[in-house]
This record gives C-alpha cells, sequence and structure tokens, in this order.
C-alpha cells in the first residue's frame, strides 16, 4: 500500500506515537480508580456481625490497600508484572497463612482470613491471588519455613481430574526423585519454596514434597498472554530428576484425600474473592455514575442504571451471608465437599454477573482499566475456573446430594477419583 504523501511526511517526522494523556485529563468528569471510591456496598449491614478485632483488621486492610496498591494497580496490571515493592508492607499486615500460627501468622479464623482477602480482592484481585497461593503453601507446609511459598497440583493434562496426578515421586536412597510438569501455578517464577503433589510409585497414592528455589532440574517459567489476573505471575514448571530430602516429604499428605482437605479451604477462600471484586465494582460504578452526566443529569438519575445498581448491591448481599455462612460451618467443624463447592460455584456466577453489568454502566469506560471495572471484568474469568470451574464444582455438590458421581460419561469408569 502506498501512503498519501501528507502521511508519508508525517512517519517520518516521529517514530513514536505522543504518550496518552493522563486519564483525569483525557476525561475529567470521574475519578479514576487510582483513588479508590469509599466502601458502600454493605447495605444490609453486615459489618454488625463482626467483632471488634475483626471490623479493626478490616479497616487495616482496606486503607492498605487503597493507599499503597490502587494507585499502581492498572499500570502493573497492564505490563503484567509483580509489584515487589509492596510485600514487605502486605506481609506486615499479618494476614497470611489463614488459621496457620507462627512465622508472622497470627493464627486468625476462617472467618477473619476470608474477610481480609475480600477487603483485598475488592480493590486487586491479583493481589488476593497472591495471598491466596502464598497461604495455602503455608498451610499445607505448617511452621517450617519463613518465606514465600507456592503449591503446584495442576498439570498440562490433568485440571479439572486433579487426582490424576502425572508427576511422580520414585524413592532412592536419602530422599525421592521428583519427575513431571506443573502448570497454571501461581508465584512460582519467583517462590523461594515449593510445595509439589506427586504420585509416590511405591504407593500409588499423591504425595506431598517441598522443593526449593534453584534445585538441580527445577525449571519454573512465566505463561504470557493472560487476560485475567495479569499482575499473578502463573507459570509452568518442569521437574527432571528433582532430588528431595527424606526429611522434605510431607507427612499430612499420604493421599488425595489428605490433599482435599487442602483444597477444602482454599475453595473458602477463592469463594470470597468474587466477593470483594464485587464490591469494587459496585463502588466505582456508584461513584461514576454520580460524576458522570449525559442528557444534563447524572447517570445515576436515570432508571436503567437504578436497576442495574440495585441488582448488583442485590447480588453483593446474598454471596456476602453465603460466604459467612461458608465459613461458620468450617469454623464449626461441620463443613462439607459439597458446601465449600456449592458457595464457591454459586458465588463466582452470581459476581461475573456483577461485574458484567458493572462494565455496562461504565460504557466506553467499562473497557479502561484506569476505571477498575474492565480490570476486574477480566480477573472475574479465571476466578470463575479456578479451584474447580463452576461445573465440577456442581458436580461434586451434586454427587454429595444425591450419592452419585457423575464426573465421567456413564461406562467410562466404575468410580470417579474425585
Amino acid at each position: 500500500m502506498i501512503l498519501p504523501s501528507k502521511f508519508q511526511g508525517e512517519t517520518e517526522k516521529s517514530d513514536k506515537p505522543s504518550p496518552p494523556l493522563d486519564v483525569s485529563v483525557a476525561f475529567p468528569q470521574a475519578t479514576p480508580a487510582t483513588v479508590f471510591p469509599p466502601s458502600v456496598s454493605d447495605y444490609y449491614r453486615f459489618d454488625d456481625l463482626l467483632s471488634p478485632e475483626e471490623k479493626t483488621l478490616r479497616m487495616k486492610v482496606r486503607e492498605f490497600m487503597e493507599k499503597e496498591v490502587a494507585p499502581i494497580m492498572a499500570e502493573y496490571w497492564e505490563k503484567a508484572e509483580f509489584p515487589f515493592q509492596i510485600l514487605q508492607k502486605l506481609a506486615d499486615l499479618g494476614i497470611a497463612g489463614f488459621n496457620t500460627e507462627g512465622y508472622g501468622s497470627p493464627g486468625l479464623s476462617i472467618t477473619t482470613s476470608a474477610i481480609a482477602n475480600a477487603e483485598i480482592a475488592r480493590v486487586d484481585a491479583s493481589c488476593s491471588t497472591f495471598l491466596l497461593v502464598h497461604s495455602v503453601g503455608m498451610l499445607t507446609i505448617g511452621e517450617i519455613y519463613e518465606t514465600t511459598f507456592l503449591s503446584a497440583l495442576t498439570e498440562p493434562e490433568y485440571g479439572s481430574d486433579a487426582s490424576a496426578v502425572n508427576t511422580t515421586a520414585r524413592k532412592v536412597e536419602g530422599g525421592w526423585i521428583i519427575d513431571g510438569q506443573k502448570r497454571w501455578i501461581g508465584n512460582s517464577t519467583f517462590a523461594d519454596v515449593l510445595v509439589i503433589f506427586a504420585r509416590n510409585t511405591t504407593t500409588n497414592q499423591i504425595n506431598g514434597y517441598i522443593v526449593k528455589k534453584n534445585s538441580p532440574g527445577l525449571k519454573a517459567t512465566k505463561i504470557a498472554n493472560k487476560i485475567g489476573v495479569r499482575i499473578v505471575q502463573n507459570g509452568d514448571i518442569l521437574l527432571k530428576n528433582v532430588f528431595v530430602p527424606d526429611e522434605d516429604r510431607l507427612p499430612g499428605l499420604n493421599s488425595f484425600l489428605d490433599t482435599n482437605k487442602v483444597l477444602a479451604v482454599s475453595r473458602v477462600m477463592v469463594a470470597w474473592q468474587p466477593i470483594g471484586i464485587s464490591m469494587g465494582v459496585y463502588d466505582m460504578c456508584l461513584r461514576y455514575l454520580k460524576e458522570r452526566k449525559q442528557f444534563g443529569a447524572p447517570l445515576a438519575a436515570f432508571q436503567l442504571n437504578q436497576q442495574k445498581l440495585s441488582l448488583m448491591l442485590g447480588n453483593i448481599q446474598a454471596m456476602t451471608l453465603v460466604g459467612w455462612r461458608l465459613c461458620k460451618l468450617y469454623d464449626k467443624g461441620k463443613m462439607t465437599p459439597g458446601h465449600a463447592s456449592l458457595g464457591k460455584s454459586w458465588i463466582t456466577l452470581r459476581a461475573r454477573e456483577t461485574v458484567a453489568l458493572g462494565r455496562e454502566l461504565l460504557g466506553g469506560n467499562g473497557i479502561l482499566a484506569d476505571f477498575h471495572v474492565a480490570k476486574a471484568f477480566c480477573d472475574m474469568e479465571p476466578i470463575y475456573t479456578y479451584e474447580g470451574t463452576y461445573d465440577i464444582n456442581s458436580l461434586v455438590t451434586g454427587r454429595e446430594i444425591t450419592g452419585f458421581a457423575s464426573f465421567k460419561a456413564p461406562g467410562m469408569s466404575k468410580q470417579s477419583r474425585l
């Protein structure tokens, strides 16, 4: 194609386009998410159910996220890089590890951990995912290390069919040889300690093994081109003849049933991520609709927009109360796998609807990370999928209420591994 002469001259003048206008200059009618909106989604006063200590922690986490993370989250999300400068301050909040005690973790209840996790996800889902991956590693290991963790179960060939792990652990003198591959593992490019789930070739059971960063035969590479939780450093992990000493085999993980206990806690925490995401989207939308004017009136004055806001707000109240009850069942030792799966699947479904409505409400600005909602919209997609897809979690609950496992097509297997 031959460019007209007037365009040829322009291309010769500059090889680089002009930098984009600051969003506050380009669109002065609404406040961007670098200044995060106040929290206004607690319509049914859920806060009244919290203890004074839980309220204090909630406000502490909220203040940190709004002050330290909100101003930089769109930039790092766009670059798909992790903001390591916030790590120490995040650690100082003392919320990592769920109910693990020691090494900076105060041994919070699941309820308190969930509330803190939601407050993080309200501002940035990637930060909450980072903390979740780290905390699951702490929970799996216990009080052995003070460092950065990950827990690696998913493999290229086995995602939903998690019990079919192909990575193997072969007994040798003084330890184990690990061979295999993991995929979609959060924090994998920088974690100091990796909990690898592998099949013991002697017992054919799934066990847990601690692999340290830079171990010979271990290679971790970042997965590129994600559209959601872009700040999270998901990666592929290759293990080739990786030696693990006997003392680094985890004694509490002797079968997939033990692994499921860890997954149950993780599923509860993941269920609170979409609650937090939905809270942030609602907060952003309400402020935006009050500030942005069209046809001579704020967008908040229009009936269609008010109906969408009401639906979003109702979803948040319902999701919060389901999440709350799930935590209480866990704390009392009454939560079943079906409970956890129903909570995760139903809450993520409602949250998906909520963020989609938010994206509609912001119009053109609903596709810009500057106004938070577009980023949250994209971040909801992986959360809808990981820790069990909506369909798989529905089948876990279905098995519990009917007594029939339907994870495989009829006639394919006499008994499901799940």
